[in-house]
Formats: C-alpha cells, sequence, structure tokens
C-alpha cells in the first residue's frame, strides 16, 4: 500500500539538500556559498544529536510506533543513511569545487605536502607555543581505559609502536576546540589544525613510533528526557540533565576515508556502534567550521551587508521625541524583520517600557533568548525598579537551555516572577505585554510575533510582529499570562488562536468552509514545516473541490504531492540569505462576512505545534497590513524568483532565473522594497504616513514632519 504521507525525516533531509544546493548557485559570491556548506552541516549535526538518536532510542525500546508513512524506526534508519550517504558525497564534491575557486582568488586551503620550507617551520614553532601545551594522548592499555569522546569533537587516532618490544598501542588526541580549525600561515593560505598535528604527533609519543594519525568525530544522542510531571524542581532538573546530556549514546561516527581499520574497529567495538554507523569523508570532517572562514575580509566576496531599517511610523515617533506607545495607540503597527529593524522596534519597545515611570507590569514569554539578550536585560532593569515582572523562560528549547537558565536566575534576583511554563507543555508562544497608567485608566499593549526574542536571530530571520492596544486582543493575552502562570482551564479567547486547543479545529473549519466555495477558494500557507495529517489531509480535500491552495514551506513538507493529481495545490521553498521563519495563514473566505482572514504567530502545522506546545496565532485585520502580507506573499510566488517547486513526482525542483542575483531573489526584492518606500518630501498625509512600512531613520526627507507629528499626535499626556 503507497502512503498518502512523505515521512518527515526524510523531507527534512531534502530540505536540507536544498540548502547545499545554494553553495552551487555561480552569482552567489563565494564565501556566501561556503557559508550554505556550513549551514548544512551544522544541520545535519542537530538532525543526527535529536532525530536520528529519538530513533535509535525507538530501536532499542522496541517502541512499536510507525512513523507518518507508516515506517518502523529501523526502516527509517535505513532510508536515512542511504540519503546520508549521498548528501555527503554531494557535499565533498561542492565543498571541492568552492576551494578550487577560492584557489583562483588567492585564498588557498592547503595539504601538508604543499607547504614551502619557511612555512613549515612557522608551524613548527606554532605547533610548540600555542598548539602542544594544550593536547593530552591518552593512550588505551590494561591500566588506562578507553578515554570518554565528548560529541562533536574532532578526535586523531593514533597508532603508536614500541620500537624494543614492537607492542602496539591506540592513543587517542583531542584537537583543541579553543584554537582557530583554520590556521593562517600568511597570504590567505590556510592549514587545519588538525592537519598541523597530525605531522608532528612524534612530539607527544618520544621515542615511539607512529605509524598512523586519523581524525574521527563521534555524534551523541543529546535530547533532555525530562519528566516534568515527576521533576519536584524544574530548574534543577534541567541543569541535572545539561550536565549528563554530553554522555548521551553514540548515534554517529565520521571518518576520513581510508582510516586504518585498526582504529575504526575499536572506536566501533568502545563506542557500541555497527558499520553503518560509520559516516566518511573525502575532505574535511566537521563543516560547520567553514564560519571561520567566511568571515574572511573580502567585500567581493561577500553579500553586499544590510542594515535593517526602522520603521515608517517609529521613525517619525524617534525623530519628534514621541514615545512606542504614542504609535501604538494611534493604530496597530506591523513589522518585518530583518528588513525592519528588531532592535528599534521590539526591543526599543521593552527598553521603554522598562524606563517609562507610568509601566506598572511587564509580562513576557522567553523561548529562544541570546546571552546578551537586550529584553531580558531590560526585564531586569524594570524588575529592579519595582515593575512587576513576568517572565515565562522555556527552561526546554532545545540547545538553548543553559542560556535560559542563566537568564532565570538573573530575573529572579532581580526580583521578577519566573514561570516554567506548563506540565507537558513547551511554551513556544512569542507574546509580550505592558501594563501602563494611563489617564483614562489601566491599558495594555501587546506584542505577538512569529520569531523569537533573540536580538542575535532577528538579524538573521525572517519574522513578523504585531504591536496592538486593541482591548479584545490585550485581553486576550493577558488571559494567556494567566492561564499559563496559575492553575485553570484554557479560557475561551475573542481573537486569539491558541494550542494545543484551538488551532487545529479552527483550522479545519476554516479550510473545510473555503471548500465550500469551490474554484473560489483560496487558501495560502506560510510556515517551517508541514506535518499534520489531519490538516494536510483537509487540504487535499479541499483542493479536490477546486480550491486553490499555495504552501510555501521552508522545510518538511509531508503532503505528498503525487498523490494529488487536481493541479490545485501548489508548493514552494523560498531559501536565502535569512531564515524564512515567519508563519502566515490566509482564509479567502475566513472572516463571518467572508472577507479574507489573515493570521500570524508561532505555529508550524505539526503534531507537536498543535498538540504538545503552548502556541499563538493573532489576526491580522487592518487592510493595508492585510495588504502588506498580501505583497510579500506575492513577492515570494513571484515568477522572477529563485525558489523551489515540489512537482508531481513528489520532487524538489529549483526554478526560476538561471542567475540567483539579487534582482532575483525574493528576499532581495523585499530588501529593496524596504528601503525604496520613504517619505513623500514635504508634509505627508495620513495615506503616506500608513502605507509606507519601511523608513530610514535617518532619512532626509523628513524635513517638515516635526510639526506635522506633533499636531497629529500631540504628546503622550494628551493621547493617554
Amino acid at each position: 500500500m503507497v502512503s498518502r504521507f512523505v515521512n518527515r525525516e526524510l523531507s527534512w533531509l531534502e530540505f536540507n539538500r536544498r540548502v547545499l544546493t545554494l553553495a552551487s548557485e555561480p552569482a552567489t559570491p563565494l564565501l556566501e556559498r561556503l557559508k550554505f556548506v556550513a549551514i548544512f552541516s551544522s544541520n545535519l549535526d542537530e538532525f543526527f544529536q535529536v532525530r536520528v538518536g529519538a530513533l535509535h532510542d525507538q530501536e532499542e525500546a522496541r517502541v512499536a510506533v510507525r512513523s507518518i508513512d507508516g515506517l518502523t524506526a529501523t526502516e527509517q534508519l535505513g532510508f536515512i543513511r542511504t540519503q546520508v550517504v549521498q548528501l555527503s558525497t554531494e557535499r565533498d564534491a561542492v565543498l571541492r569545487q568552492l576551494f578550487d575557486s577560492l584557489r583562483e582568488v588567492g585564498i588557498k586551503m592547503c595539504r601538508h605536502e604543499e607547504l614551502t620550507s619557511s612555512e613549515q617551520e612557522y608551524l613548527d614553532d606554532y605547533f610548540n607555543r600555542r598548539i602542544l601545551p594544550m593536547l593530552t594522548p591518552l593512550a588505551v592499555d590494561p591500566g588506562h581505559p578507553f578515554p570518554y569522546i565528548s560529541n562533536l569533537a574532532l578526535s586523531i587516532g593514533v597508532i603508536v609502536t614500541d620500537p624494543d618490544t614492537l607492542e602496539e598501542r591506540f592513543a587517542r588526541v583531542k584537537v583543541p576546540t579553543t584554537l582557530d580549525r583554520f590556521v593562517d600561515i600568511g597570504n590567505q593560505r590556510f592549514v587545519t589544525l588538525e592537519t598541523i598535528i597530525v605531522h608532528r604527533l612524534h612530539s607527544l609519543f618520544p621515542g615511539m613510533k607512529v605509524s598512523t594519525g586519523q581524525v574521527f568525530r563521534v555524534t551523541r544522542n543529546t535530547d533532555l528526557s525530562i519528566d516534568a510531571e515527576e521533576a519536584e524542581d524544574l530548574l534543577m532538573a534541567v541543569e541535572l540533565e545539561l550536565r549528563t546530556r554530553r554522555f548521551g549514546n553514540p548515534v554517529r561516527l565520521e571518518a576520513e576515508r581510508g582510516i586504518d581499520p585498526r582504529i575504526l574497529e575499536l572506536v566501533l567495538d568502545e563506542l557500541e556502534l555497527d558499520p553503518i554507523d560509520v559516516y566518511f569523508t573525502d575532505l574535511l570532517i566537521d563543516t560547520e567550521n567553514l564560519w571561520q572562514l567566511h568571515k574572511i575580509q573580502n567585500p567581493s566576496l561577500h553579500d553586499a551587508p544590510w542594515v535593517s531599517v526602522t520603521a515608517g511610523r517609529l521613525a517619525v515617533a524617534e525623530e519628534t521625541g514621541q514615545s512606542i506607545f504614542s504609535v501604538i495607540r494611534h493604530r496597530e503597527l506591523m513589522v518585518h524583520h530583518p528588513y525592519e529593524s528588531f532592535a528599534s522596534s521590539t526591543e526599543e519597545f521593552i527598553r521603554q517600557a522598562a524606563a517609562d515611570p507610568t509601566v506598572r507590569a511587564i509580562k513576557a514569554t522567553l523561548y529562544r533568548t541570546s546571552a546578551n539578550s537586550a529584553i531580558a536585560r531590560n526585564l531586569i532593569v524594570a524588575a529592579e525598579r519595582g515593575v512587576q515582572v513576568v517572565a515565562l523562560v522555556e527552561l526546554t528549547a532545545r540547545f538553548d537551555e543553559q542560556t535560559n537558565l542563566n537568564w532565570a536566575k538573573e530575573l529572579e534576583r532581580a526580583g521578577a516572577h519566573v514561570v516554567y511554563g506548563m506540565v507537558g507543555l513547551k511554551t513556544h508562544a512569542k507574546c509580550l505585554l505592558v501594563v501602563r497608567e494611563e489617564s483614562d485608566g489601566l491599558r495594555r499593549y501587546a506584542h505577538i510575533g512569529t520569531g523569537n526574542y533573540n536580538s542575535s536571530t532577528a538579524r538573521t530571520y525572517e519574522d513578523i510582529g504585531l504591536f496592538t492596544c486593541d482591548e479584545s486582543i490585550t485581553a486576550d493575552v493577558a488571559n494567556l499570562f494567566n492561564y499559563l502562570t496559575g492553575f485553570s482551564h484554557s479560557p475561551d479567547f475573542q481573537n486569539l488562536l491558541t494550542a494545543p486547543r484551538d488551532i487545529r479545529p479552527r483550522f479545519l473549519e476554516l479550510i473545510q468552509k473555503e471548500a465550500s466555495f469551490g474554484a473560489e477558494g483560496r487558501i495560502q500557507m506560510k510556515m517551517n514545516s508541514l506535518v499534520d495529517p489531519r490538516i494536510i489531509t483537509a487540504l487535499e480535500d479541499a483542493a479536490s473541490k477546486g480550491v486553490s491552495v499555495d504552501l510555501l514551506i521552508r522545510g518538511i513538507c509531508s503532503l505528498d504531492l503525487s498523490q494529488c493529481d487536481n493541479g490545485n495545490i501548489r508548493v514552494r521553498s523560498v531559501l536565502g540569505r535569512f531564515l524564512e521563519h515567519s508563519r502566515i495563514y490566509v482564509f479567502g473566505h475566513g472572516a463571518e462576512n467572508d472577507s479574507p482572514s489573515y493570521y500570524i504567530g508561532s505555529a508550524d502545522i505539526m503534531p507537536r505545534n498543535l498538540d504538545l506546545r503552548i502556541e499563538v496565532l493573532a489576526p491580522i485585520r487592518h487592510p493595508k497590513h492585510q495588504s502588506w502580507l498580501a505583497k510579500v506573499l506575492d513577492i515570494m510566488w513571484g515568477k522572477n524568483v529563485v525558489a523551489f517547486e515540489l512537482d508531481h513526482l513528489g520532487k524538489w525542483q529549483r526554478v526560476g532565473p538561471a542567475d540567483f542575483t539579487f534582482e532575483h531573489d525574493a528576499q532581495g526584492q523585499l530588501m529593496k522594497w524596504a528601503t525604496d518606500l520613504q517619505l513623500s518630501q514635504g508634509t505627508p498625509s495620513d495615506f503616506d504616513l500608513d502605507e509606507s512600512p519601511h523608513r530610514m531613520a535617518t532619512t532626509p526627507r523628513y524635513a517638515g514632519m516635526k510639526e506635522w507629528f506633533r499636531d497629529r499626535f500631540s504628546s503622550d499626556s494628551d493621547l493617554t
């Protein structure tokens, strides 16, 4: 029986293949192409640590649960193996071509035999001064057990022989992680750190014969296993689990092709891995470190730098000395990152709230924060000056657990109320709430977004945020926080859609409604992943009735287009210099009066998001904001942009112009839109101010604006 769905793991690998494809685009600058190889490798590392690790756990526990397409864990691991071997071969070919091209422009990755005598002498000195003091050879013999090999650490396996007794021993040397992986020996000539060490191993084993030294790397299962219902102190439980994470079971061994069979056999035996778990490479092991080479200063080899603009109404407010609350009070504000600045919108919202003497309370969900988070810092400032601050910190946000733990402790020390979420549910919603004392009483201001409150990723993740003081929406946000911090059943929300209660049933209703309009029905969805079987089935049924279904899916797509023969479903993936991260859902006849319904928010269409997470989708109701979202989607679906489309054989195909130039890049068009939309000369009309979503904060075209803005808005005190 043919499955109606595509396996999510194999679909994810196809997504990573699309990422690798970007490294072969001739029109993309060379160092940016190298970046995509690094991203590909980082993605694959996480895939093995989490997804493959979970499948190994299922296999060992003999769990009978099958995947969405009916495969057992063992069957999935077999298919994954085949795909990853192919991908590894493709990566090596791409990387070899990139190194050749870089060599032509003067950047050279050197093999040991290519080094001059003076370069050899330089590396001898560098090794003795900088590397040798950090190395610790660990031999394996009856008195020295096999050493622990940490997750994702580069290791050198060494076979040494005692010339007197001819006795052989295995030793492991860990490549230091605190030194640059690629050592610059001058004139943009680089040698890998492991190459330097391998050719100087005799310094670590004086008097012994070193017969071989070869590089390998181990990947371990790093998924946390926390029973929130049993944990008396979730903070302590997460801290303990993080300490034990590094001892997770091995799931992958990467090795140089042609590795000494003695080393391979010993490592596999000690790590309890099978030969099927070994992945060989002809070039570099761990190409995530290519980020170091990406930093080479050569403008001709990089994308033109992008500096986010300040949203138009915020730029005018900044010029005229008005607060962000004045802007939101006048009308809802929608921002689009990184085309519009996260710092001058979301971070500024919290900064002003933290310093505003009329602010009485601030509430925030923190899923993935950065180590230098301006938002967390300002929450601390607010708490220290007596504002009631509530921070809902998700301690189990994968790979950000330690950062979140650190912020949770700092916030608590500052006097904030820190909550760790609900038992059995990850809090993935992106919400901020500010309560302000104004002349007519308390007024609430809210931000609802599609992306994390993370200043680092906000520069490279594409996301959308809505600022509002609409009473019905802010009441919903307030009720959501009360639900998350208190003890109650999920409340009834007037406007927000939430998971795990509302999103799936409401979407099924909206899809069914579009189906009732037949060929006049229209559904547009933009998301990271589409996996949920019930919604996939509903979309297929709607398409069979004539509904036009357009799906922009960055990553996983479990919809099997080869099973849909009506031509009404289009599936496209847009990849580029920014990570497409926003979720936008549009139903052509969604509202009660049959006008389109637009939603943005945190939820992908996956069972984990709809059943196991707290998610929030907010309606976008202002016609100009809806038009803005419609234009974004139109750009993404343009025929003149490079993208990938799923064909009716279920294969992803690159479409669009042959050259992936700025003009043929959907994100490039959005960057151009961001800079082209400027205020008209002189005093603007209401249309000018409201219609243009992007402004340069320093543009000279603000002449004559201050008086107009002050007349329009007066002052904060008048507005409130």
